[in-house]
């Protein structure tokens, strides 16, 4: 999870968030890491990975973040920091809590009242995950 500093909105547009879907994409593919949920949010975002080849989730997130917040300050005119410091993680060891974690993610929507039902926002990996979207993004866990 990661925050915009004094937790300012990160995605002010809908092309804000594209780009940061695009930045996953080109990520995934430079490092092999596996996502298995996400929620982008106005100002955070929370990525459900696993890693792949033997690289650093640091490295994946400081050139996720980094490259978004130059895009994002040349785009507003824009100087220094976009996100709040480090971002969190936490190990997910469970099969049962990460399918309860992809859940989380998914509603955060719907508990900061934003939407009904994850059906409704754009920005999250409900429907790509349920398979009303063409499956761009995510990987399947093996949950065995």
């Amino acid at each position: 999870m990661t925050r915009g500093n004094q937790k300012q909105t990160t995605f002010i547009e809908n092309e804000d968030f594209v780009k940061y879907f695009k930045l996953i994409k080109h990520y995934k593919r430079k490092y092999g890491f596996k996502l298995y949920g996400y929620c982008l949010m106005p100002n955070h975002v929370h990525l459900i990975v696993t890693l792949g080849r033997p690289v650093k989730l640091g490295k994946i997130m400081q050139g996720l973040n980094q490259t978004y917040t130059m895009w994002f300050n040349k785009k507003y005119n824009k100087v220094g920091h976009l996100w709040q410091g480090r971002y969190k993680s936490m190990l997910i060891q469970k099969n049962k809590y990460l399918l309860d974690c992809i859940e989380y993610v998914e509603m955060n929507p719907i508990r900061a009242k934003m939407n009904k039902s994850p059906f409704d926002y754009p920005w999250n990996s409900w429907k790509e995950r349920m398979g009303y979207i063409e499956n761009s993004l995510l990987d399947i866990p093996d949950l065995s």
